[in-house]
């Protein structure tokens, strides 16, 4: 008894506690020093006990694509555990296909991505799964596929990249300074309104307009982002603090104009069924009014906030992965003249060509004469359709070879339901994510080859014509059961307006300006794209 006192009295007392702290701390920093020496071989990002590697990754966030470059350049899977999660991050086409569609039942968004997403997509088609998803995309399957729909599109492309047009022309004559990403994000906008919804919004207004709903959906699609890394992100949600009340601010802007876009659209198929006395199978369909008109049956469930997250998730879509895209291209064209001097060949003998076939004499202008200028760029743009755009395999090939190295979505994280083994061994557990890296994909040579981070459009010609590469290696437009079903549409955008804007102008990139992404689902330039102009004959 006496010899436990003594005991007790030596770490109770003030020397006692010193040395009881002292033992403590030594006891924590060998079993630190024992846990990062357990990883010394390993090819990840390093990990501390209970945080992870959420450090490393909070420190890298801003450059978040290109830090997985590094570690999938030595590994085709990279494992990141996380406090609450862990993410398998994967890069290696049989890895992919295996999420993608050969076990695709087990990789679903998840409850994880969709609680992170939802304050902005709702239950649209690109945050659900399951029954839900598959009706969703049964109704927008249909109205791609339908040629109206494609002639239609066809016909609203040329008369915003015109629109676009006439700005650059202007600009041009004014030697003004342009920002170009902040120019396509408002023509992929007013062109997905008056394709989607049927609405006009007229943001690519000669004025430029401001734009608040852009500005708030482009806050909100930043913060959701964030929320992947930040572990608080819930606690400042029920504080309302911070980004989380940033955030609140920000959809209150978009549902009041998406709610807008929806009762629009409504008046105005109910003014054509009181006006024409038709019934509504004989309403031109756009895709907004074609869920409109599903949310008519009482079994569907469709209500106006269901059509909210239609109309969010086919902006998303429809804006902003097409503008960014085009920025991207715009800007690699302009870093390589022998692509740009290509192109403009290719389109320069393209017009020539489809002048003869159709019989008609190109007129003359003159780059001095901004009228002349605008009338032959409006005959050049009536010489592009969908069939005709098909041969210009060159501008094809500068788009894709963009999305290979700037794929609008840079990375795309599932869910996983069951523990599972993907095909390089890697064993991933029921709970966690996989999230396969377009962005890396597009930089890796094991790929792609040696010249993988290079920018040669010719890699996708063989003998003067495209050549299509597999979807598990190409992931720009996802695979599998989720392959994008906009695919074409956004390319015939993106060739309309690139065919235009390439074959009658040059840009050059304002000195000093900085290129570089921002952290968010789509890969946009942080910066936006600051340019002077130039008119070519």
């Amino acid at each position: 008894m006496e010899e436990e006192k003594s005991i007790f009295s030596v770490f109770s007392s003030p020397d006692g506690c010193n040395m009881g702290m002292l033992m403590l701390a030594c006891m924590v920093v060998s079993w630190i020093f024992t846990y990062r020496w357990n990883q010394r071989n390993r090819k990840g990002p390093k990990t501390w006990p209970f945080i992870g590697a959420s450090i490393e990754q909070f420190m890298n966030y801003d450059r978040m694509h290109d830090w997985l470059v590094k570690y999938l350049s030595k590994s085709k899977t990279v494992v990141v555990p996380m406090p609450f999660t862990t993410y398998t991050y994967i890069a290696d086409p049989a890895n992919v296909e295996h999420v993608l569609k050969t076990n695709f039942a087990n990789y679903p968004k998840g409850e994880t991505y969709h609680s992170y997403m939802e304050v902005l997509l709702g239950d649209g088609i690109f945050n659900v799964d399951g029954e839900l998803w598959k009706k969703q995309r049964k109704t927008a399957s249909f109205e791609f596929a339908s040629k109206n729909l494609r002639d239609f599109s066809t016909v609203v492309f040329r008369e915003y990249s015109l629109k676009l047009h006439s700005i650059l022309n202007q600009a041009s004559f004014s030697n003004l300074e342009i920002d170009m990403q902040d120019l396509l994000m408002r023509m992929t906008l007013d062109s997905i309104c008056k394709v989607g919804f049927g609405v006009e919004i007229g943001t690519l207004a000669p004025s430029l307009p401001d734009n608040c709903f852009a500005q708030a959906f482009d806050t909100a699609n930043i913060i959701v982002t964030l929320r992947f890394v930040d572990p608080l992100w819930r606690l400042k949600r029920f504080l309302n603090v911070g980004s989380e009340a940033l955030l609140g601010k920000s959809i209150k802007v978009i549902d009041e104009f998406t709610y807008n876009v929806i009762r629009r659209r409504k008046a105005e198929i109910n003014e054509t069924r009181d006006t024409c006395k038709t019934s509504k199978n004989q309403i031109k369909h756009d895709i907004l009014s074609r869920f409109i008109e599903l949310s008519e049956d009482p079994e569907s469930n469709l209500t106006d906030k269901s059509l909210r997250d239609v109309v969010l998730n086919f902006v998303i879509a429809g804006r902003d992965t097409t503008a960014t895209t085009l920025t991207w291209a715009i800007y690699m064209i302009m870093r390589h003249a022998n692509v740009a001097e290509r192109l403009y060949s290719e389109l320069k003998a393209f017009e020539e060509e489809q002048a003869r076939e159709e019989k008609i004499s190109l007129l003359p202008f003159d780059v001095e004469d901004p009228e002349s200028f605008n009338r032959r760029a409006a005959q050049f743009a009536g010489l592009l359709n969908y069939d005709s755009l098909g041969r210009l395999y060159y501008l094809h090939a500068v788009i894709t070879e963009t999305l290979r190295l700037y794929p609008a979505v840079p990375q795309d994280p599932k869910g996983i339901l069951e523990d599972d083994v993907l095909p390089d061994g890697t064993r991933v557990k029921a709970g966690g994510m996989v999230t396969y890296v377009p962005y890396s994909m597009g930089r890796m040579e094991y790929n792609w080859g040696p010249d993988a981070a290079s920018f040669k459009p010719e890699r996708w010609l063989k003998e003067g014509y495209f050549q299509n590469a597999s979807p598990f290696k190409f992931t720009a437009f996802q695979a599998g059961p989720r392959i994008c079903l906009g695919k074409d549409s956004a390319y015939l955008q993106m060739k309309m307006a690139l065919a235009i804007a390439c074959r009658f102008f040059k840009f050059r990139l304002v000195p000093d300006h900085p290129v570089n992404y921002r952290m968010m689902t789509i890969l946009s330039m942080e910066h936006g794209l600051k340019l002077t102009i130039a008119r070519q004959s």
